[in-house]
């Protein structure tokens, strides 16, 4: 055997061993991992942080929110990317790239952006939410939600009452962006 034949050999071997078997689930590094810092809205204390990590086709959503009542809460993707109006309501409606009707996160039909409710912890204690979802990316695309927002509302959603499930006012508000990185916020055609 050649010795040139010999090193190409063992660097196809090390290779498929670094790359490892194939099939194996996606790395670490394959995730793609966007966050939205949450800011309270008007009067409210309510504040946190939403992950978003989208791995083999479903996006993994981990929620810790602070301040929020007991009880239930709607919970959305919102259309636009802007938390500036005191009351949210820059961020725009549900994310909606269907034109669906609004319900329940797993209903058969639904919005993109329709996440369900938080359940409240009360006061002094962390609210936390952890789910996986489809219907939309962590990219620009057409059902991308970087650049979008997320909004937590003061009453439950009801997932029957159209266009947004009755859900109340808005509490706080966070841009959707990658982590590490920055997006253009989606804004609304002026």
């Amino acid at each position: 055997m050649s010795r040139d034949f010999a090193t190409a050999s063992l660097v196809s071997l090390l290779s498929l061993v670094l790359a490892g078997p194939t099939g194996c689930n996606a790395s670490k590094s394959d995730e793609v991992v966007a966050v939205a810092e949450l800011a309270p809205l008007g009067a409210s204390a309510v504040g946190g942080t939403v992950t978003f990590t989208a791995k083999n086709g479903k996006i993994h959503v981990e929620a810790r929110i602070d301040g929020l009542q007991t009880g239930d809460h709607g919970f959305h993707i919102h259309e636009f990317g802007d938390c500036s109006a005191p009351d949210g309501k820059s961020a725009g409606e549900h994310f909606n790239p269907d034109s669906s009707d609004h319900g329940a996160p797993k209903a058969p039909k639904h919005h993109a952006g329709d996440l369900g409710n938080l359940a409240g912890a009360g006061s002094g204690k962390q609210t936390t939410l952890d789910m996986n979802l489809e219907g939309f990316t962590l990219d620009t695309g057409a059902r991308g939600i970087l650049g979008r927002s997320v909004v937590v509302h003061a009453a439950p959603d009801d997932y029957t009452s159209q266009p947004a499930g009755n859900s109340g006012a808005r509490i706080a508000c966070g841009v959707i962006r990658p982590r590490g990185g920055d997006t253009q916020p989606v804004t609304a055609a002026k």
